[in-house]
Protein backbone atom coordinates (compact mmCIF):
# COMPACT_ATOMS: atom_id res chain seq x y z
CA UNK A 1 0.00 0.00 0.00
CA UNK A 2 0.99 3.66 -1.22
CA UNK A 3 1.74 5.67 2.05
CA UNK A 4 1.86 9.34 1.81
CA UNK A 5 4.90 11.31 2.62
CA UNK A 6 5.39 14.89 4.11
CA UNK A 7 6.03 15.82 0.70
CA UNK A 8 3.34 14.48 -0.93
CA UNK A 9 0.97 16.14 1.70
CA UNK A 10 2.17 19.58 1.65
CA UNK A 11 1.62 19.24 -2.69
CA UNK A 12 -1.41 18.34 -2.17
CA UNK A 13 -2.41 21.08 0.50
CA UNK A 14 0.33 23.43 0.70
CA UNK A 15 0.52 27.00 -0.19
CA UNK A 16 -1.89 29.59 1.28
CA UNK A 17 -3.28 26.80 3.31
CA UNK A 18 -1.27 24.92 5.05
CA UNK A 19 2.84 25.89 5.59
CA UNK A 20 5.92 24.17 6.17
CA UNK A 21 8.25 25.52 9.48
CA UNK A 22 10.29 23.11 9.65
CA UNK A 23 11.18 19.35 8.54
CA UNK A 24 13.89 17.82 10.83
CA UNK A 25 13.07 14.16 9.19
CA UNK A 26 12.84 15.68 5.53
CA UNK A 27 9.87 15.51 3.60
CA UNK A 28 9.90 11.94 2.58
CA UNK A 29 9.04 11.17 6.38
CA UNK A 30 5.53 9.10 6.21
CA UNK A 31 2.29 10.70 6.91
CA UNK A 32 -0.30 8.32 8.07
CA UNK A 33 -3.18 10.20 9.36
CA UNK A 34 -4.51 13.71 11.32
CA UNK A 35 -5.13 13.59 15.14
CA UNK A 36 -6.53 16.80 17.13
CA UNK A 37 -4.70 17.16 20.06
CA UNK A 38 -6.73 16.93 23.47
CA UNK A 39 -5.00 18.87 26.29
CA UNK A 40 -7.00 16.82 28.64
CA UNK A 41 -6.00 13.35 27.72
CA UNK A 42 -3.10 11.28 27.27
CA UNK A 43 -1.38 11.49 23.87
CA UNK A 44 -1.65 8.00 21.73
CA UNK A 45 1.27 6.95 20.03
CA UNK A 46 0.36 6.69 16.36
CA UNK A 47 3.32 6.67 14.23
CA UNK A 48 3.23 8.90 11.67
CA UNK A 49 0.68 11.18 12.82
CA UNK A 50 -0.27 14.84 12.35
CA UNK A 51 -1.18 16.11 15.78
CA UNK A 52 -3.31 19.33 15.21
CA UNK A 53 -2.18 21.77 18.57
CA UNK A 54 -5.98 22.82 19.40
CA UNK A 55 -5.38 25.72 22.06
CA UNK A 56 -1.93 25.48 22.11
CA UNK A 57 0.13 28.81 21.27
CA UNK A 58 3.19 29.12 19.50
CA UNK A 59 5.23 29.84 22.35
CA UNK A 60 4.36 26.85 24.24
CA UNK A 61 4.66 24.43 21.86
CA UNK A 62 7.63 22.75 23.31
CA UNK A 63 6.12 20.37 25.38
CA UNK A 64 3.71 19.31 22.45
CA UNK A 65 6.57 19.19 19.95
CA UNK A 66 8.56 16.49 22.23
CA UNK A 67 5.43 14.77 23.52
CA UNK A 68 4.62 14.10 19.73
CA UNK A 69 8.47 13.07 18.83
CA UNK A 70 7.78 10.46 21.76
CA UNK A 71 4.58 9.09 20.13
CA UNK A 72 6.36 8.62 16.76
CA UNK A 73 4.54 11.53 15.83
CA UNK A 74 5.63 13.05 11.99
CA UNK A 75 4.97 16.19 12.85
CA UNK A 76 3.06 19.15 14.62
CA UNK A 77 0.92 21.80 13.29
CA UNK A 78 0.34 24.71 14.80
CA UNK A 79 -1.69 28.48 14.54
CA UNK A 80 0.80 31.10 13.44
CA UNK A 81 3.73 29.83 13.83
CA UNK A 82 5.26 30.82 10.51
CA UNK A 83 7.35 33.65 12.79
CA UNK A 84 7.10 32.37 16.15
CA UNK A 85 8.31 29.08 16.12
CA UNK A 86 9.76 27.24 19.54
CA UNK A 87 13.28 28.06 19.28
CA UNK A 88 13.95 24.35 19.88
CA UNK A 89 11.25 23.34 17.26
CA UNK A 90 14.51 21.41 15.08
CA UNK A 91 15.78 19.36 17.83
CA UNK A 92 12.69 17.31 19.03
CA UNK A 93 13.20 15.94 15.44
CA UNK A 94 9.63 16.42 14.20
CA UNK A 95 7.75 19.05 11.65
CA UNK A 96 6.11 21.82 12.21
CA UNK A 97 3.33 23.34 10.07
CA UNK A 98 1.31 26.18 10.13
CA UNK A 99 -1.81 27.80 9.31
CA UNK A 100 -3.54 30.85 9.81
CA UNK A 101 -4.42 32.52 13.18
CA UNK A 102 -8.26 32.11 11.84
CA UNK A 103 -8.25 29.12 10.34
CA UNK A 104 -10.71 26.78 12.00
CA UNK A 105 -9.47 23.48 13.11
CA UNK A 106 -12.29 21.23 11.89
CA UNK A 107 -11.80 22.73 8.64
CA UNK A 108 -7.70 21.80 9.00
CA UNK A 109 -8.32 18.29 10.21
CA UNK A 110 -10.94 17.49 7.71
CA UNK A 111 -8.15 19.44 4.41
CA UNK A 112 -5.51 17.12 5.98
CA UNK A 113 -7.04 13.89 6.56
CA UNK A 114 -8.65 14.13 3.29
CA UNK A 115 -5.14 14.89 1.46
CA UNK A 116 -4.11 12.48 3.80
CA UNK A 117 -6.63 9.30 2.74
CA UNK A 118 -6.93 10.67 -0.96
CA UNK A 119 -2.99 9.72 -2.64
CA UNK A 120 -3.22 8.26 -5.92
CA UNK A 121 -1.06 5.27 -6.78
CA UNK A 122 1.86 6.27 -8.86
CA UNK A 123 0.30 4.34 -11.87
CA UNK A 124 -2.05 7.61 -12.09
CA UNK A 125 0.30 9.48 -13.47
CA UNK A 126 0.71 12.24 -10.31
CA UNK A 127 3.65 13.52 -8.22
CA UNK A 128 4.59 9.70 -7.65
CA UNK A 129 5.99 9.64 -11.38
CA UNK A 130 7.79 12.58 -11.20
CA UNK A 131 9.77 11.03 -8.13
CA UNK A 132 10.49 7.74 -9.79
CA UNK A 133 12.10 9.86 -12.86
CA UNK A 134 13.80 12.25 -10.48
CA UNK A 135 15.50 9.25 -9.31
CA UNK A 136 15.84 7.38 -12.60
CA UNK A 137 17.82 10.96 -14.01
CA UNK A 138 19.66 10.91 -10.99
CA UNK A 139 20.76 7.81 -10.96
CA UNK A 140 22.17 7.92 -14.77
CA UNK A 141 23.07 10.99 -14.97
CA UNK A 142 24.98 11.17 -11.58
CA UNK A 143 23.69 14.18 -9.98
CA UNK A 144 20.95 14.87 -7.63
CA UNK A 145 17.83 15.84 -9.47
CA UNK A 146 14.74 18.08 -8.88
CA UNK A 147 11.26 18.75 -11.35
CA UNK A 148 10.24 21.89 -11.08
CA UNK A 149 7.14 23.82 -12.42
CA UNK A 150 7.36 27.65 -14.18
CA UNK A 151 7.06 29.42 -11.09
CA UNK A 152 10.52 27.85 -9.57
CA UNK A 153 7.99 25.23 -7.56
CA UNK A 154 9.89 22.09 -6.60
CA UNK A 155 7.26 19.07 -7.98
CA UNK A 156 9.56 15.87 -7.82
CA UNK A 157 13.39 15.53 -6.61
CA UNK A 158 15.67 12.82 -6.38
CA UNK A 159 16.48 10.92 -2.89
CA UNK A 160 19.49 8.17 -4.68
CA UNK A 161 21.49 7.78 -1.61
CA UNK A 162 25.47 9.61 -1.56
CA UNK A 163 24.60 12.62 -4.35
CA UNK A 164 26.31 15.59 -2.88
CA UNK A 165 23.91 18.56 -2.50
CA UNK A 166 24.42 22.05 -1.40
CA UNK A 167 22.60 24.34 0.66
CA UNK A 168 20.39 26.05 -2.02
CA UNK A 169 19.15 22.19 -2.40
CA UNK A 170 18.40 21.86 0.66
CA UNK A 171 16.33 25.08 1.34
CA UNK A 172 14.57 24.33 -1.81
CA UNK A 173 13.11 21.12 -0.63
CA UNK A 174 12.05 22.33 2.57
CA UNK A 175 9.87 24.95 1.35
CA UNK A 176 9.00 23.05 -2.19
CA UNK A 177 10.34 26.38 -3.93
CA UNK A 178 13.52 27.32 -5.19
CA UNK A 179 14.90 30.72 -3.15
CA UNK A 180 13.98 34.05 -4.78
CA UNK A 181 17.16 35.90 -5.60
CA UNK A 182 18.24 38.27 -8.79
CA UNK A 183 21.01 35.41 -9.81
CA UNK A 184 18.57 32.88 -9.58
CA UNK A 185 16.10 35.13 -12.12
CA UNK A 186 19.27 35.60 -14.78
CA UNK A 187 19.32 31.76 -14.85
CA UNK A 188 16.12 30.96 -15.48
CA UNK A 189 15.69 33.44 -18.20
CA UNK A 190 19.00 31.86 -19.87
CA UNK A 191 17.26 28.57 -19.53
CA UNK A 192 14.07 28.94 -20.86
CA UNK A 193 15.75 31.05 -23.67
CA UNK A 194 17.60 28.00 -24.81
CA UNK A 195 17.03 24.68 -27.06
CA UNK A 196 18.22 22.34 -25.13
CA UNK A 197 19.96 21.57 -21.39
CA UNK A 198 22.65 24.55 -20.08
CA UNK A 199 25.46 24.42 -18.02
CA UNK A 200 25.15 27.15 -15.01
CA UNK A 201 27.55 28.21 -12.28
CA UNK A 202 26.96 27.73 -8.98
CA UNK A 203 25.30 31.16 -7.26
CA UNK A 204 27.42 31.25 -4.02
CA UNK A 205 30.86 30.33 -2.30
CA UNK A 206 29.79 26.88 -1.03
CA UNK A 207 27.26 26.20 -3.92
CA UNK A 208 27.26 24.00 -6.93
CA UNK A 209 26.65 24.04 -10.26
CA UNK A 210 24.07 22.82 -12.33
CA UNK A 211 22.99 21.10 -15.62
CA UNK A 212 19.24 21.89 -16.30
CA UNK A 213 17.07 21.62 -18.95
CA UNK A 214 13.26 23.29 -19.77
CA UNK A 215 10.78 20.81 -20.14
CA UNK A 216 8.26 21.36 -23.15
CA UNK A 217 5.81 20.34 -24.67
CA UNK A 218 3.99 21.85 -28.20
CA UNK A 219 5.54 25.57 -27.72
CA UNK A 220 4.52 25.41 -24.07
CA UNK A 221 6.92 25.85 -20.97
CA UNK A 222 5.78 23.12 -18.54
CA UNK A 223 8.51 23.30 -16.37
CA UNK A 224 12.34 21.96 -16.34
CA UNK A 225 14.80 19.60 -15.00
CA UNK A 226 17.80 20.38 -12.57
CA UNK A 227 20.53 18.35 -12.12
CA UNK A 228 23.69 18.96 -9.53
CA UNK A 229 27.19 18.82 -11.15
CA UNK A 230 29.12 17.86 -8.35
CA UNK A 231 31.86 16.70 -11.68
CA UNK A 232 30.53 13.38 -10.94
CA UNK A 233 28.39 13.49 -14.25
CA UNK A 234 28.03 11.02 -16.51
CA UNK A 235 29.48 11.87 -19.74
CA UNK A 236 26.11 11.25 -21.51
CA UNK A 237 23.96 13.64 -18.30
CA UNK A 238 23.33 15.85 -21.45
CA UNK A 239 21.51 13.15 -23.55
CA UNK A 240 19.92 11.75 -20.45
CA UNK A 241 18.43 15.22 -19.50
CA UNK A 242 16.71 15.95 -22.39
CA UNK A 243 14.80 12.44 -22.55
CA UNK A 244 14.06 12.84 -18.83
CA UNK A 245 12.60 16.20 -19.92
CA UNK A 246 10.77 14.71 -22.87
CA UNK A 247 9.19 11.71 -20.27
CA UNK A 248 8.78 14.90 -17.50
CA UNK A 249 6.55 16.83 -20.13
CA UNK A 250 3.89 13.53 -20.70
CA UNK A 251 3.89 13.35 -17.18
CA UNK A 252 2.85 16.42 -16.58
CA UNK A 253 0.43 16.24 -19.34
CA UNK A 254 -0.94 13.56 -18.03
CA UNK A 255 -1.28 15.00 -14.43
CA UNK A 256 -2.79 18.26 -15.95
CA UNK A 257 -5.38 16.33 -17.76
CA UNK A 258 -5.93 14.18 -14.13
CA UNK A 259 -6.33 17.48 -12.35
CA UNK A 260 -8.74 19.09 -15.26
CA UNK A 261 -10.64 15.55 -15.24
CA UNK A 262 -11.28 16.13 -11.43
CA UNK A 263 -12.01 19.33 -11.43
CA UNK A 264 -14.74 18.92 -14.11
CA UNK A 265 -15.94 15.87 -12.18
CA UNK A 266 -16.45 18.41 -9.45
CA UNK A 267 -17.76 20.93 -11.01
CA UNK A 268 -20.46 18.64 -12.54
CA UNK A 269 -21.13 17.44 -8.81
CA UNK A 270 -21.62 21.32 -7.42
CA UNK A 271 -24.28 21.90 -10.76
CA UNK A 272 -26.35 18.93 -9.80
CA UNK A 273 -26.15 19.81 -5.65
CA UNK A 274 -26.97 23.50 -6.57
CA UNK A 275 -29.97 22.14 -8.98
CA UNK A 276 -31.06 19.87 -6.82
CA UNK A 277 -30.21 16.40 -8.19
CA UNK A 278 -27.26 14.95 -6.74
CA UNK A 279 -27.13 12.65 -4.09
CA UNK A 280 -26.04 14.58 -0.71
CA UNK A 281 -24.68 11.64 0.90
CA UNK A 282 -22.24 11.28 -1.87
CA UNK A 283 -21.61 14.74 -3.18
CA UNK A 284 -20.26 15.23 0.73
CA UNK A 285 -17.75 12.84 0.67
CA UNK A 286 -16.52 13.60 -2.67
CA UNK A 287 -16.91 17.31 -2.02
CA UNK A 288 -15.32 17.02 1.79
CA UNK A 289 -18.19 19.01 3.24
CA UNK A 290 -19.89 17.94 6.57
CA UNK A 291 -22.15 19.64 8.23
CA UNK A 292 -23.72 23.13 7.17
CA UNK A 293 -23.15 25.01 4.08
CA UNK A 294 -24.26 28.19 2.94
CA UNK A 295 -24.29 29.28 -1.18
CA UNK A 296 -22.21 32.74 -2.01
CA UNK A 297 -22.95 33.89 -6.01
CA UNK A 298 -20.73 36.42 -7.81
CA UNK A 299 -21.58 37.75 -10.56
CA UNK A 300 -19.93 40.50 -12.88
CA UNK A 301 -21.20 43.93 -14.01
CA UNK A 302 -24.03 43.10 -16.70
CA UNK A 303 -23.20 45.62 -18.97
CA UNK A 304 -20.38 43.09 -20.88
CA UNK A 305 -21.93 40.90 -23.48
CA UNK A 306 -21.00 38.71 -25.51
CA UNK A 307 -17.46 37.24 -25.58
CA UNK A 308 -16.19 39.59 -23.51
CA UNK A 309 -18.88 38.65 -21.22
CA UNK A 310 -17.49 34.33 -21.03
CA UNK A 311 -14.32 36.00 -20.27
CA UNK A 312 -15.08 37.90 -17.89
CA UNK A 313 -17.36 35.62 -15.87
CA UNK A 314 -14.61 32.91 -16.59
CA UNK A 315 -11.42 35.27 -14.88
CA UNK A 316 -14.10 35.87 -12.49
CA UNK A 317 -14.21 32.10 -11.49
CA UNK A 318 -10.64 32.12 -11.38
CA UNK A 319 -10.72 35.17 -8.46
CA UNK A 320 -13.73 33.22 -6.72
CA UNK A 321 -11.80 29.67 -7.14
CA UNK A 322 -8.58 30.99 -5.99
CA UNK A 323 -9.63 32.84 -2.82
CA UNK A 324 -11.87 30.35 -1.11
CA UNK A 325 -8.70 27.45 -1.40
CA UNK A 326 -6.61 29.91 -0.21
CA UNK A 327 -9.37 30.05 2.64
CA UNK A 328 -10.31 26.41 2.77
CA UNK A 329 -8.30 24.30 1.14
CA UNK A 330 -9.97 22.44 -1.39
CA UNK A 331 -12.96 23.91 -2.70
CA UNK A 332 -15.78 23.52 -4.69
CA UNK A 333 -16.43 26.60 -7.18
CA UNK A 334 -18.62 26.32 -10.19
CA UNK A 335 -20.14 28.66 -13.34
CA UNK A 336 -23.35 28.13 -14.02
CA UNK A 337 -25.22 30.95 -16.77
CA UNK A 338 -22.93 33.48 -15.82
CA UNK A 339 -22.73 33.14 -12.36
CA UNK A 340 -20.40 32.08 -9.80
CA UNK A 341 -21.47 29.84 -7.44
CA UNK A 342 -18.80 28.71 -4.25
CA UNK A 343 -20.13 26.23 -1.60
CA UNK A 344 -19.01 27.62 1.76
CA UNK A 345 -18.94 25.40 4.93
CA UNK A 346 -20.37 27.00 8.16
CA UNK A 347 -19.67 28.84 10.68
CA UNK A 348 -20.76 31.73 8.24
CA UNK A 349 -19.36 34.53 10.98
CA UNK A 350 -16.21 34.95 8.02
CA UNK A 351 -18.50 34.00 4.76
CA UNK A 352 -19.38 37.81 4.03
CA UNK A 353 -15.57 39.28 5.18
CA UNK A 354 -14.69 36.76 2.54
CA UNK A 355 -17.04 37.72 -0.14
CA UNK A 356 -16.20 41.55 0.14
CA UNK A 357 -12.48 40.75 -0.39
CA UNK A 358 -13.72 38.84 -3.46
CA UNK A 359 -15.64 41.46 -4.95
CA UNK A 360 -13.04 44.05 -4.08
CA UNK A 361 -10.06 41.77 -5.48
CA UNK A 362 -11.91 40.55 -8.93
CA UNK A 363 -13.39 44.48 -9.46
CA UNK A 364 -9.58 45.64 -9.58
CA UNK A 365 -8.63 42.58 -11.41
CA UNK A 366 -11.34 42.76 -14.12
CA UNK A 367 -11.93 46.61 -14.01
CA UNK A 368 -15.86 45.92 -13.73
CA UNK A 369 -18.37 45.91 -10.71
CA UNK A 370 -18.83 42.80 -9.15
CA UNK A 371 -21.27 41.74 -6.97
CA UNK A 372 -22.04 39.05 -3.94
CA UNK A 373 -25.22 37.53 -2.41
CA UNK A 374 -24.92 34.65 0.20
CA UNK A 375 -28.14 32.22 0.64
CA UNK A 376 -29.33 30.81 3.77
CA UNK A 377 -27.07 28.49 5.59
CA UNK A 378 -28.22 25.03 5.73
CA UNK A 379 -27.69 21.86 7.90
CA UNK A 380 -25.74 19.94 4.99
CA UNK A 381 -25.16 20.14 1.46
CA UNK A 382 -28.64 18.36 0.61
CA UNK A 383 -29.80 22.06 1.33
CA UNK A 384 -27.29 23.69 -1.21
CA UNK A 385 -30.53 24.58 -3.97
CA UNK A 386 -31.85 26.56 -1.15
CA UNK A 387 -29.16 28.76 -0.31
CA UNK A 388 -28.56 28.70 -3.82
CA UNK A 389 -32.45 30.14 -4.71
CA UNK A 390 -32.21 32.42 -1.71
CA UNK A 391 -28.66 34.02 -3.32
CA UNK A 392 -29.92 33.62 -7.06
CA UNK A 393 -32.90 36.15 -5.22
CA UNK A 394 -30.82 38.52 -3.87
CA UNK A 395 -28.81 39.13 -6.98
CA UNK A 396 -31.97 40.08 -8.73
CA UNK A 397 -32.72 43.05 -6.38
CA UNK A 398 -29.47 44.77 -6.68
CA UNK A 399 -28.67 47.74 -4.29
CA UNK A 400 -25.88 50.11 -6.03
CA UNK A 401 -24.72 51.30 -2.54
CA UNK A 402 -23.99 47.21 -0.86
CA UNK A 403 -22.33 45.11 -3.24
CA UNK A 404 -22.23 42.49 -1.01
CA UNK A 405 -25.97 41.23 0.75
CA UNK A 406 -27.11 38.14 2.41
CA UNK A 407 -30.54 36.74 2.29
CA UNK A 408 -31.27 38.09 5.67
CA UNK A 409 -30.70 41.78 4.36
CA UNK A 410 -32.48 41.56 1.16
CA UNK A 411 -35.23 39.53 2.33
CA UNK A 412 -37.98 42.58 2.38
CA UNK A 413 -37.11 43.48 -1.21
CA UNK A 414 -36.91 39.40 -1.98
CA UNK A 415 -40.67 39.08 -0.59
CA UNK A 416 -41.68 41.91 -3.10
CA UNK A 417 -40.44 40.73 -5.77
CA UNK A 418 -41.95 37.24 -5.00
CA UNK A 419 -45.15 39.17 -4.78
CA UNK A 420 -44.81 40.50 -7.87
CA UNK A 421 -43.94 37.99 -9.74
CA UNK A 422 -46.63 35.91 -8.05
CA UNK A 423 -49.04 38.91 -8.40
CA UNK A 424 -47.85 39.09 -12.08
CA UNK A 425 -49.11 35.73 -13.32
CA UNK A 426 -52.76 35.39 -11.50
CA UNK A 427 -54.98 38.01 -13.40
CA UNK A 428 -57.55 38.22 -10.37
CA UNK A 429 -54.33 40.02 -9.03
CA UNK A 430 -53.41 42.55 -11.21
CA UNK A 431 -55.18 43.14 -13.92
CA UNK A 432 -58.02 45.21 -12.48
CA UNK A 433 -58.12 47.59 -9.13
CA UNK A 434 -58.18 50.64 -7.88
CA UNK A 435 -54.22 50.49 -8.93
CA UNK A 436 -55.15 51.10 -12.27
CA UNK A 437 -57.70 53.69 -11.82
CA UNK A 438 -55.25 55.62 -10.47
CA UNK A 439 -52.44 55.49 -13.07
CA UNK A 440 -55.01 56.09 -15.67
CA UNK A 441 -56.57 59.11 -14.23
CA UNK A 442 -53.09 60.57 -13.67
CA UNK A 443 -52.36 59.29 -17.45
CA UNK A 444 -55.55 61.21 -18.78
CA UNK A 445 -55.63 64.25 -16.45
CA UNK A 446 -51.36 64.77 -15.90
CA UNK A 447 -51.83 64.81 -12.18
CA UNK A 448 -49.79 63.02 -9.32
CA UNK A 449 -52.46 60.80 -7.19
CA UNK A 450 -50.37 57.83 -7.19
CA UNK A 451 -47.18 59.41 -6.28
CA UNK A 452 -49.02 61.08 -3.32
CA UNK A 453 -50.53 57.53 -2.49
CA UNK A 454 -47.27 56.22 -2.23
CA UNK A 455 -45.73 58.49 -0.37
CA UNK A 456 -48.92 58.74 2.33
CA UNK A 457 -48.57 54.83 2.52
CA UNK A 458 -44.74 55.28 3.12
CA UNK A 459 -45.16 58.20 5.94
CA UNK A 460 -47.40 56.07 7.68
CA UNK A 461 -50.59 57.48 6.86
CA UNK A 462 -48.96 60.70 8.36
CA UNK A 463 -50.52 63.71 6.35
CA UNK A 464 -47.41 65.86 6.79
CA UNK A 465 -44.92 63.27 6.78
CA UNK A 466 -46.24 62.50 3.35
CA UNK A 467 -46.42 66.05 2.14
CA UNK A 468 -42.85 66.43 3.40
CA UNK A 469 -41.89 63.47 0.95
CA UNK A 470 -43.80 65.24 -2.20
CA UNK A 471 -42.56 68.75 -1.40
CA UNK A 472 -46.08 70.21 -1.24
CA UNK A 473 -47.89 71.63 1.83
CA UNK A 474 -49.63 69.51 3.73
CA UNK A 475 -53.23 70.44 2.40
CA UNK A 476 -52.37 69.90 -1.42
CA UNK A 477 -51.51 66.24 0.17
CA UNK A 478 -55.14 66.27 1.37
CA UNK A 479 -56.78 68.00 -1.60
CA UNK A 480 -55.47 64.82 -3.64
CA UNK A 481 -56.36 62.10 -1.26
CA UNK A 482 -60.46 63.69 -1.31
CA UNK A 483 -59.95 63.40 -5.15
CA UNK A 484 -58.92 59.94 -4.83
CA UNK A 485 -61.82 58.57 -2.86
CA UNK A 486 -64.15 60.97 -4.28
CA UNK A 487 -63.67 60.55 -8.64
CA UNK A 488 -62.11 57.54 -8.03
CA UNK A 489 -64.04 55.65 -5.35
CA UNK A 490 -60.84 54.61 -3.44
CA UNK A 491 -61.71 53.88 0.34
CA UNK A 492 -59.20 54.74 2.15
CA UNK A 493 -60.53 54.29 5.49
CA UNK A 494 -60.04 50.82 4.57
CA UNK A 495 -57.24 49.22 6.07
CA UNK A 496 -57.26 45.95 3.46
CA UNK A 497 -57.82 48.66 0.83
CA UNK A 498 -55.12 50.34 1.75
CA UNK A 499 -52.74 47.12 1.94
CA UNK A 500 -53.49 45.69 -1.53
CA UNK A 501 -53.62 49.19 -2.89
CA UNK A 502 -49.92 50.02 -1.73
CA UNK A 503 -48.65 46.68 -2.56
CA UNK A 504 -50.14 46.89 -6.21
CA UNK A 505 -48.66 49.84 -6.41
CA UNK A 506 -45.30 49.22 -5.29
CA UNK A 507 -45.11 46.09 -6.76
CA UNK A 508 -47.03 46.08 -10.20
CA UNK A 509 -46.54 49.54 -10.48
CA UNK A 510 -42.96 49.95 -9.59
CA UNK A 511 -43.06 52.80 -7.40
CA UNK A 512 -40.07 53.15 -5.37
CA UNK A 513 -40.16 53.86 -1.15
CA UNK A 514 -40.44 57.46 -1.05
CA UNK A 515 -38.26 59.33 1.20
CA UNK A 516 -38.31 62.64 2.94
Amino acid sequence: MDVRTLGDLLDAVGGASVRLVTAPAGLTAPVTEALLYDAHAPLPRVPGALLLAVGVRPDDAGPVLAAAAEAGMTGVVLRGADGHAPDDAHAHGVALLSVDEDAAWHHVHLLLASAIGARPAPSAGGLGDLFALADAIAAAAGGATAVEDPRQRILAYSTVPGQPVDEDRRQGILGLQVPVSAENTEQYRRLFAADGPVRLPALREGGLPRLAVAVRAGGETLGSVWVIDAGTLAPDAEDTLVQGASTAALLLLRARAARELARHLGDDLLRRLLEGTADAATAAQRLGLDGAVRVAAFVPDATASGPDAERTALRLLDVVRLQCEARYGRHACVLVDGVVYALLPAPGARHRALAEDIVARAGRALRVPVRAALGGTVPDVAGAAESRADADLVLRVPDPDVPVATIDEARPRVVLLRLRELMAEHRELSADGAWRRVLSYDAEHGTDHARTLVCWFDAGCDMAGAAKRLAVHPNTCRYRLRQVQRQLGVDLDDPDERLVLWLQLRTLAGFRPATA
